[in-house]
């Protein structure tokens, strides 16, 4: 039966636990990046931690608009337990190490005899260590003056061995001459601020000042506040004669702190660090020169003035404190304030900077070049490079990305457009991909993925390029000289393939480019999963036919023939999940309403392959001014008709167009 009181004792016990348990919190990409940075702050294993989640993360849609997560990460307190008590056990071995070390230095025993009014007193303080113990004989001996009248010997024996915890003890009478005693002054600062003694020696037979009428001379002289105790203990031991002694201080007043800005990003740029890699090694492509943060983000918080604490006199006058001084936030661009008048987030997503002193979220990040000085870019907002990308450096914006001059063997991606106003030169790595629309002088051995549109003014020349909407090209040399296209609606150009024939050019139109190629994907693994179970099948039926031989089976080649069921039941599974998949893919671009075109309005040279909702038309003979749509079950030539050609795309507002 559980009672109150053994109630009572396992919440001792947890809150005990709980007590010691130290925790850290922890911000990163990952929950596994967090445990990894917790364990290297806590000194433990990964394996042995626990976490609470503070703030979800989301890793974004194509890497933007992240949000990191935040956890609060402890050691797990069964581990815990046992590295506090491995922790303990060096902590009083390091103590015990310590305390041979002090053993050393001796700190002997001391006595005090004092004469108070007609009293002797005695305090005793015990030795430490090894510190020898005070004589009995030297005490009594001091005890025992010529003007002693009583002395209690067997209590002055027990005081030396026990001691007398700080305090006088009476332990007998001396012939006490009133005008031999000790005499006191007190002297009091015109500020109020300090409180002093002299005190002139007694003569033979006369009294010691006491702790007792110095206090009493302190609070005659009207001394109430900022009594210092243990210096008037201090001189009742070892007493200072004909010299000012402070017994007495003010209370200083303490100011308030002024108000001040907790701001939740890096206001120094130069204490921004790089970014290492796994094996500890700098990538100085990741500079981390931006600080990216989404809308309704916490960006600063202002800490109030503090109220000062006022002091006293020594007379128990108020002595009054400065209380600190508020200041005003400072509010830039993008940025707002909560209700409660000190938290700033940001309005809109982009990177967080101080612009004359204002906490402001630029949404347009500009740079000359993206390069080895600005390393790559992840801007939660728009970004304009006014020159080049060079090779191997990436862009990731959650706005658009304009630039000015080429791009190289890049990767860009945009939550907006993408608008390149020279051209992409991918030497076969370089990747494009836009949530919008793509616009270009020409791409080159590329591969470029839009969501919309994609516009190119010159050419397009063995690249892999796929639009949810359209490709256009749209200038006087608009050609399309090998790679292969996609395009939902429709491809138009000037001229597509090569004329020499030795370049491979292939347009796909009439479907869903992605929809597309997760049916090629599916049907790619369906094809291994179905070698797979072949396989399975084969070995299946050997081992049951030496079962039917041999009525049984050797334990191994049992327990062999239901792993190889069982990976036989997990492949029908699978296979049957993406026969599903396949299907409603092909129902989809069967059902699809748009026709697709591709149109050319100069000349389609031979060996290029046309497909038109799955309908393949391979040009033998190069062709001029004709367009190929699809008409009952067939990719059907007909004459080029402007009219079929898109021609209102116009330019992404506010920027230029390629």
């Amino acid at each position: 039966m559980v009672n109150l009181e053994k109630l009572r004792a396992d919440l001792e016990k947890r809150l005990a636990v709980d007590k010691e348990i130290h925790s850290v919190v922890v911000c990163a990409d990952t929950i596994e990046e967090c445990l990894a940075d917790a364990a290297v702050q806590l000194e433990s294993k990964v394996q042995r931690l626990q976490y609470e989640v503070m703030e979800k993360g989301f890793a974004g849609v194509i890497g933007l608009a992240k949000k990191p997560w935040k956890l609060r990460i402890y050691e797990d307190p069964s581990f815990l337990k046992t590295k506090l008590e491995k922790a303990a056990a060096e902590a009083a071995a390091s103590a015990a190490e310590e305390a041979d070390e002090i053993k050393v230095v001796n700190a002997d025993g001391i006595y005090y005899v004092r004469h108070f009014g007609e009293d002797i007193c005695l305090k005793i303080i015990l030795p430490k260590g090894n510190g020898q113990p005070v004589s009995q004989g030297e005490v009594l001996s001091a005890v025992k003056r010529a003007d002693t009248l009583t002395c209690d010997e067997a209590l002055v024996k027990k005081l030396c061995k026990e001691g007398t915890e700080e305090i006088y003890v009476n332990v007998g009478t001396y012939k006490h001459i009133p005008a031999a005693d000790a005499s006191l002054a007190v002297d009091v600062g015109k500020d109020e601020m300090q409180a002093t003694i002299t005190v002139t020696p007694p003569e033979v037979g006369g009294a010691e000042i006491s702790e007792e009428i110095i206090k009493k001379n302190l609070k005659t002289q009207g001394v109430s506040a900022g009594i210092e105790e243990d210096k008037i203990i201090e001189f009742v031991d070892n007493p200072v004669y004909n010299a000012p002694y402070e017994v007495a201080a003010a209370i200083l007043p303490v100011d308030g702190r002024d108000a001040y800005i907790a701001y939740d990003f890096e206001v120094d740029t130069s204490k921004m660090k790089l970014k290492e890699t796994a094996n500890g090694q700098v990538d100085f492509k990741e500079l981390n020169l931006i600080q990216n943060v989404v809308a309704g983000q916490r960006l600063a918080q202002k800490q109030n003035a503090e109220r000062g604490k006022g002091g006293k006199t020594i007379f128990g006058r108020y002595l009054e404190a400065k209380n600190g001084k508020d200041i005003q936030i400072q509010l830039g661009s993008n940025v707002r304030l909560e209700k409660d008048g000190r938290t700033v987030v940001a309005e809109k997503s982009g990177q967080v900077m101080l612009v004359g002193n204002k906490i402001t979220v630029e949404e347009v990040y500009e740079v000359e070049g993206v390069n080895i000085k600005t390393g790559n870019i992840t801007f939660m907002g728009t970004v304009i490079v006014k020159g080049n990308v060079e090779d191997g450096y990436n862009i990731k914006a959650d706005g658009n990305i304009e630039v000015y001059g080429s791009v190289g063997d890049c990767k860009l991606e945009a939550e907006g457009d993408i608008v390149i106003s020279q051209g992409v030169m991918g030497r076969d790595e370089g990747v494009i991909k836009s949530s919008k629309s793509v616009w270009a002088r020409f791409i080159q051995n590329a591969t470029v993925e839009a969501g919309e549109y994609i516009v190119v003014n010159d050419n397009i020349m063995n690249a892999q390029v796929t639009a949810m909407k359209k490709i256009l090209l749209k200038g006087k040399r608009a050609q399309i000289i090998g790679g292969h296209l996609f395009a939902t609606e429709e491809v138009s150009a000037k001229n597509i393939g090569s004329a020499g024939g030795g370049t491979e050019t292939i347009i796909e139109v009439g479907f869903d480019p992605k929809a597309k190629q997760r049916l090629t994907e599916l049907q790619t693994m369906q094809s291994e999963l179905v070698k797979q179970l072949d396989e399975l099948d084969l070995n299946i039926n050997n081992l049951e036919n030496q079962k039917e031989i041999r009525r049984s089976l050797p334990k191994e080649k049992e327990e062999a023939l239901i792993s190889l069921k069982e990976q036989k039941t997990d492949i029908v599974e699978k296979s049957d999940v993406m026969t599903k998949e396949i299907n409603e893919i092909e129902a989809r671009l069967r059902e699809l309403k748009v026709v697709g075109r591709v149109n050319a309005s100069g000349s389609v040279y031979a060996g290029t392959k046309i497909y038109v909702r799955d309908e393949k038309d391979e040009v033998k003979v190069d062709c001029k001014a004709v367009s190929f749509y699809y008409d009952q079950g067939f990719v059907r030539r007909g004459k080029y008709d402007p009219e079929h050609v898109t021609n209102d795309v116009a330019a992404p507002e506010g920027y230029a167009s390629a």
